[in-house]
């Protein structure tokens, strides 16, 4: 089994495990890495469509291997135990996506603390679990490649019903922030992705948004910025790293009018 290597002076990470893959971002990024030979560990919570994409991948792809598990992410024991078993099945972990998210909430103070609070336990909670979970791998192995999943809309307190949700992308990027800042200068490296408006189950209510890109396109944008492994990136580049001032910087009102 081929493990990590170098291609043109870069670490090839040659096996992937990616949370929250039977859907959407995901499984974008499941096809794209695929595609360039990868070998696939794959989890989420429905097996169903875990077990279609692995036959279509290894179908599609003879020479890769693709594992899958089971996974609520929010149980966090299972975490660490899933991801060392793709451990044993792939030999090595060379780069752990973390993908897995909720992108339900509701206003503040509407009476649906219960949503806001799963948005929060899954987004950042559960997603320290996954954080831990790889770089235990990673420390272990002295080398490796950390990526989460934020959003862009990390970068401000946003109103209705993406108040918990922003704040629980924050988080995650500040705990991504501050890992790396851990790593830094080892061979364990950490990208923070802020992916704007991609198409997706989750943000199916944003179909109608000019600004929303396909998601064939997305997942492309995704893998290319993953493979660069920088420490941040807005995904697509363009138009949301320009647009990145904009949000950080425009006044309420605007923000009301836009969210």
């Amino acid at each position: 089994m081929l493990l990590a290597g170098k291609v043109r002076g870069m670490t090839l990470r040659k096996n992937i495990v990616i949370t929250g893959a039977s859907s959407g971002l995901g499984e974008g990024m499941a096809r794209g890495f695929a595609a360039k030979g990868r070998n696939l560990g794959l989890c989420a919570r429905r097996t169903d469509r875990l077990e279609k994409l692995a036959a279509e991948l290894k179908a599609e792809y003879p020479g890769i291997e693709v594992v899958v598990h089971p996974l609520d992410v929010n149980d966090h024991d299972e975490v660490f135990k899933v991801f060392g078993e793709f451990r044993a099945d792939l030999g090595t972990v060379d780069r752990v996506v973390v993908n897995a998210g909720l992108g339900k909430g509701q206003p503040v103070g509407k009476g649906r603390f219960d949503a806001n609070k799963q948005t929060l336990e899954t987004n950042l909670v559960a997603g320290l679990a996954q954080c831990e979970a790889a770089m235990q791998i990673f420390r272990d192995e002295r080398a490796g490649h950390l990526v989460v999943v934020s959003s862009f809309s990390a970068l401000r307190g946003l109103p209705r019903n993406v108040t918990a949700y922003a704040a629980s992308k924050a988080g995650l990027s500040a705990l991504a922030d501050g890992i790396r800042t851990d790593v830094h200068g080892t061979p364990i490296k950490v990208t923070t992705l802020l992916p704007g408006y991609i198409e997706s189950e989750m943000n199916a209510r944003a179909g109608g948004n000019l600004l929303v890109t396909k998601a064939d396109a997305g997942a492309r944008a995704l893998v290319k910025a993953i493979e660069s492994e920088p420490a941040k990136a807005y995904v697509p580049t363009l138009p949301w790293a320009l647009l990145s001032p904009v949000m950080r910087f425009a006044p309420p009102w605007l923000l009301r009018k836009f969210v």
